[in-house]
């Protein structure tokens, strides 16, 4: 029961992008999100619900994995806004495989190109978010890159720490003489 989608097709850096905390102000205020990061935008879920706002029905969203926190699950939820983007005639490539790295500058490029789309079909009219994900909690997803930083932590107390008092051990430290000397108190 609606047209098909008014498409914009600028993407320039102009004075009306707006910077990335207003951006994510802009997608946690509509979405009521908690998203931290631009980079966030990679598990594709609010794109899909940002389709179901200004269209609404066009995405199942019991399709989208809110609580998305790996790759294929992203990729997943891609696919589903692809699938609104064919159906309301939106002439928009989907660089899936770059969004879904989570690196800031491609998410970043794609929000702002989203952000002139919804702005273009928004007609203004009441949207609640919460009721629409039908109470599914979308948390955001895990920040993209931090699993490189926390490597899990080898348990201490395995057999080569005989002796050396457990909590003077720094973690991921192999006690090896004047290598690990326990921290002054």
């Amino acid at each position: 029961s609606w047209g098909m989608a008014v498409n914009v097709y600028s993407t320039s850096v102009t004075s009306e992008n707006l910077s990335r905390h207003d951006m994510l102000a802009w997608v946690n205020d509509s979405l009521q999100l908690s998203y931290t990061k631009i980079e966030q935008l990679c598990s594709g879920a609010a794109y899909c619900q940002f389709m179901d706002m200004l269209f609404p029905g066009c995405v199942h969203l019991r399709k989208v994995k809110f609580q998305a926190k790996l790759e294929h699950e992203y990729i997943h939820n891609f696919k589903v806004l692809q699938a609104a983007f064919k159906k309301m005639g939106v002439d928009k490539i989907i660089a899936v495989e770059r969004l879904v790295k989570g690196k800031f500058q491609d998410n970043f490029e794609f929000i702002q190109w989203f952000k002139k789309f919804f702005d273009a079909n928004y007609d203004g009219k009441e949207y609640n978010p919460l009721l629409a994900r039908q109470g599914q909690d979308a948390a955001p997803p895990p920040n993209p890159g931090d699993h490189i930083f926390n490597k899990p932590k080898k348990p201490i107390g395995t057999a080569g720490n005989v002796g050396v008092p457990r909590r003077a051990l720094p973690p991921s430290c192999t006690p090896r003489p004047g290598v690990c000397a326990p921290p002054q108190p």
